[in-house]
């Protein structure tokens, strides 16, 4: 796989890179603010993200360079299983469009952060505080290691071996992410969402054109499942029913629980930001769909990898010019900048507002929480590049799972403050129907001043005042 450099693909990729390194640096003037100055603008963009750009931020961050690897991989491995993470990505959404909104309501009226800013409001307990703030650095940490291992896949698959050129897009990384914060990830998540919308659509139509459809795909898969038994195969064996619905609702529960995703939320600029976007995000799990497929794919087109996590770039390296290859490559890459960049940033947070502040110096001012913050977002990148230089790849992947089962753990929490909100909604409503219906009684009986409100309000308005503030 490192025989030689693929010269053309390597001068797409680098272009490319290069191309959204300049973003980055230029992420600080846009939609400026005193990014140094106050930890909103620095680690939560100003909370003035709108629908698209939020759009963009979240699926981004949510569906990352290691999603685009490890899902065919998966796929590859042991059939059907495989496509668990379908399901978690739309059982995610209701729960995002019902409980985010009011939850960052919370956030944005008491200047919240972080997750355990929220729940420190909620209980006024320290410790509660620091175990979800210490969660969520131990469930990142891992994560960003997993998207510089799939950087590091295509870097190799174009022929470059060693540890310099990850190394490079590390430095590159952290370099415009301290300069910019989190306004770099949300400019570069436009180019890189939209190369891996032209790769991937065009894959799930070329490649089984090249191959003669998708029945011939299906067919070979099958027959290479079927060669290798177990509990392979292109659907579940009963046995697998129930593992695969708890494992989907698991990491769905989890999903928006870790640092990142929540960063993305409280960057947003109002709760129907939110809704917008758990009604269009779902897109990306279509996405996720397609590209699930190549790893079926793989089998059709004869490749033999050591590696799952090979099959992708070999995959495009066997079907598509060199040049298209290179630009599937870098949208990769670019793709694991946007959620490391974002990972490192919530993680930074947590450290800042709910370490640093509440135990080391809690009359530090904003300026000096974005100069931690900055500094924080570093160190994390430094440990996450530890991991891939000095530890195993599968160390990396048993504590991101392992991550993973501490989000849900300490969700207990944080659910147990979404039925608080719930509640609340819900006494709103009833309420504001309660009043409607008094309302209708008295213009049922002729009450004077009564009849002109109840037209003129519209029950809709009221309603709507009464339950979303």
């Amino acid at each position: 796989m490192t025989d030689h450099i693929a010269w053309v693909a390597l001068c797409v990729f680098i272009f490319f890179f290069a191309l959204v390194t300049v973003m980055g640096f230029f992420a600080a003037r846009w939609k400026s603010g005193p990014v140094s100055e106050h930890l909103d603008e620095w680690g939560l963009g100003g909370r003035q993200f709108g629908t698209w750009i939020t759009w963009f931020l979240v699926g981004g961050d949510f569906y990352t360079a290691y999603t685009v690897i490890a899902v065919p991989a998966l796929v590859y491995a042991v059939g059907a299983y495989g496509f668990f993470a379908l399901p978690y990505t739309i059982i995610v959404y209701p729960f995002v469009f019902a409980v985010m909104p009011v939850l960052w309501k919370k956030a944005h009226a008491a200047g919240h952060v972080t997750a355990a800013d929220v729940v420190h409001a909620a209980y006024g307990s320290r410790a509660l505080e620091l175990v979800v703030a210490l969660t969520g650095l131990v469930a990142t940490m891992p994560y960003i290691a997993l998207q510089l291992i799939g950087m590091e896949v295509v870097i190799k698959a174009m022929g470059l071996s060693g540890e310099l050129p990850i190394i490079a897009a590390f430095v590159i990384l952290a370099l415009y992410t301290y300069s910019s914060g989190l306004r770099a990830p949300a400019l570069i998540a436009f180019v890189k969402d939209i190369m891996i919308y032209i790769v991937v659509l065009t894959a799930v139509v070329v490649v089984p054109a090249k191959l003669g459809g998708y029945g011939a795909v299906f067919a070979a898969a099958n027959d290479a499942f079927t060669a290798k038994g177990g509990a392979t195969g292109l659907t579940l064996k009963p046995a697998q029913y129930l593992p695969y619905a708890t494992l989907a609702l698991g990491s769905a529960l989890a999903a928006f629980m870790y640092p990142h995703t929540l960063t993305g939320i409280f960057a947003s600029k109002s709760a129907d930001t939110i809704r917008k976007n758990a009604i269009l995000l779902p897109a990306y799990t279509l996405l996720l769909g397609l590209i699930a497929l190549l790893g079926y794919m793989a089998y059709a087109a004869g490749i033999k990898v050591t590696s799952p996590n090979d099959v992708v770039p070999m995959l495009f390296k066997a079907l598509f010019p060199e040049w298209f290859a290179g630009f599937a490559f870098s949208a990769i890459a670019i793709g694991a900048l946007v959620p490391a960049a974002v990972m490192s940033i919530g993680a930074a947070n947590l450290f800042t507002r709910n370490v640093w502040k509440s135990y080391v110096n809690p009359d530090i001012s904003h300026a000096g929480e974005a100069s931690v913050a900055k500094i924080t977002s570093l160190v994390v990148k430094v440990g996450a590049l530890a991991f891939i230089l000095f530890l195993p790849t599968q160390y990396a992947l048993d504590l991101q799972l392992l991550g993973g089962l501490l989000e849900q753990r300490a969700e207990a929490a944080r659910l147990d403050l979404t039925r608080r909100c719930q509640l609340h909604l819900l006494c709103r409503l009833r309420r504001a129907l309660a009043q409607h219906c008094g309302r209708s009684a008295c213009d049922h009986r002729g009450w004077p001043g009564v009849t002109g409100q109840a037209r003129r309000g519209g029950l809709s308005r009221r309603l709507h005042r009464s339950v979303w503030g």
